[in-house]
């Protein structure tokens, strides 16, 4: 089963125009990272640069960038990545992968989506061997947060998440879990989302990357992204 983590974004572009003119089955439309069962999220850092620019999808300026993404500079975006940023990587098309940004320092729960040259990302491989002392700790992200405890040779896991709403309330996620230590942590949650939630951990250099399946929350709640360990 492959889950949209950012289906909100895709729903949004095909409100802002006709519905005959976005398809989105269409595989050159990058509308974000994807959970899949068969194998985990993969992180990858920006060389090349200074600036690496994302690149449009058909869906761009007004659904009239339908020979995007390519090289010319009519696909070029404004908006750029700059040489060490990390980014989640999904699919790819052609010469170009979708990734999803969202700085772990921003206080804003705000994602950059788009194509980037994959010649301009290199594979940040997780760490083959962690240990018990490099999983524990309280990790934070915008919007939330990951505390992960030793328990006698098992680790309690446990996630908050708060997303605020056009509407001006909120968004609430969570999940509670016990699982061995190992080299990567995956688990559903045994609370109240239960197997309707599943998780995904990794130690990726200095962060915490997580990734769920989209089930451990309200509307547009996800934990996905990197989370950087607190004092």
């Amino acid at each position: 089963m492959r889950i949209e983590i950012f289906g909100c974004l895709a729903i949004a572009v095909a409100l802002a125009g006709s519905a005959s003119a976005y398809d989105a089955q269409d595989p050159r439309n990058c509308t974000g990272v994807e959970w899949n069962d068969a194998r985990p999220l993969a992180a990858f850092e920006v060389r090349g640069g200074p600036r690496v620019h994302f690149v449009k999808s058909p869906y761009d300026d007004d659904f009239k960038a339908a020979t995007c993404p390519s090289h010319s500079d009519g696909c070029r975006k404004e908006s750029f990545l700059v040489a060490g940023d990390l980014a989640l990587a999904g699919k790819t098309s052609g010469d170009f992968t979708c990734v999803a940004y969202q700085s772990p320092l921003d206080a804003r729960q705000t994602w950059t989506v788009g194509w980037l040259p994959s010649a301009a990302l290199a594979p940040v491989a997780p760490a083959p061997a962690p240990s018990v002392a490099d999983w524990t700790g309280d990790w934070r992200h915008p919007g939330g947060h990951v505390e992960i405890a030793d328990r006698g040779g098992k680790l309690s896991v446990a996630g908050g998440m708060t997303l605020p709403t056009p509407a001006g309330d909120y968004q609430n996620g969570e999940f509670h879990a016990r699982v061995a230590p190992g080299a990567a942590l995956a688990f559903v949650d045994e609370g109240d989302y239960g197997d309707n939630c599943r998780v995904r951990m990794q130690r990726v250099g200095a962060w915490l990357m997580v990734e769920d399946n989209g089930g451990c929350g309200g509307a547009g709640v996800t934990f996905t992204g990197l989370y950087r360990r607190g004092p």
